[in-house]
């Protein structure tokens, strides 16, 4: 049986994630790692698992042997209250994840992150983000897929007015950005969505790594 486990369903690219997957139908199973029920808890090929990322330990179960695993969690300062409760979210969730897909032998592990993810950045999102991509290479995963959007756009459930300004601002600029300046552009969530999709379905292990341009590439190339 196929099983992919998704955390972070309820969130932009995971909505989209997961819509793909069910649509694409490659997976027996998709299983659901979630605060609360989402919008696929009738899907037929959907098992929900409700859970308190404080205590992702009681999921461990849901894990097993070829697997393929999809982290799509991301939060933002006004959103996380502090960046104690942002690196939660942003780093320590997505480890424990990726431990207990590690011990179990998943399939591929893919996980989005950010254009700029570097521990050794000048700005905090990208230290912590950097700092995930170095622990995760470190995991013992046996494929790993690391996804660096540049600005991520498309209909979101919440509001972020700073993430609105910079797509209003970045959406008339996008024609103008070619060459070494095309992964600046701003992509979509489905795009994302197609890209990590297209990279579970190709069997590799190592580690792989998939800029802002790369993911538009694959999706144009998937679509």
């Amino acid at each position: 049986m196929k099983r992919a486990i998704v955390a972070g369903a309820t969130g932009l690219v995971g909505t989209r994630l997961v819509k793909e997957l069910l649509s694409a139908g490659t997976y027996d199973e998709v299983h659901l790692l979630t605060r609360r029920r989402t919008i696929f808890h009738k899907e037929p090929t959907v098992v929900e698992h409700l859970v308190s990322f404080d205590h992702l330990e009681e999921a461990e179960s849901v894990f097993q042997p070829g697997d393929d695993v999809f982290v799509t969690l991301g939060t933002t300062m006004k959103q996380a209250g502090s960046q104690e409760k942002f690196i939660d979210v942003d780093y320590h969730y997505p480890r424990k994840i990726a431990e207990f897909a590690a011990a179990h032998e998943a399939g591929a592990f893919l996980i989005i992150t950010a254009m700029g993810a570097d521990r050794g950045s000048r700005f905090f999102y990208n230290i912590v983000k950097g700092s995930l991509e170095d622990t995760l290479m470190q995991t013992g995963l046996n494929s790993l897929h690391i996804f660096r959007p540049s600005l991520l756009v498309g209909v979101r459930h919440d509001t972020r007015p700073g993430e609105k300004a910079a797509e209003w601002i970045g959406r008339p600029l996008a024609p103008l950005l070619r060459g070494k300046w095309e992964k600046y552009k701003p992509v979509h969530a489905k795009d994302v969505a197609l890209a990590m999709q297209a990279a579970a379905g190709v069997e590799r292990t190592g580690i792989h790594i998939y800029e802002s341009d790369d993911i538009q590439r694959i999706a144009q190339a998937v679509k």
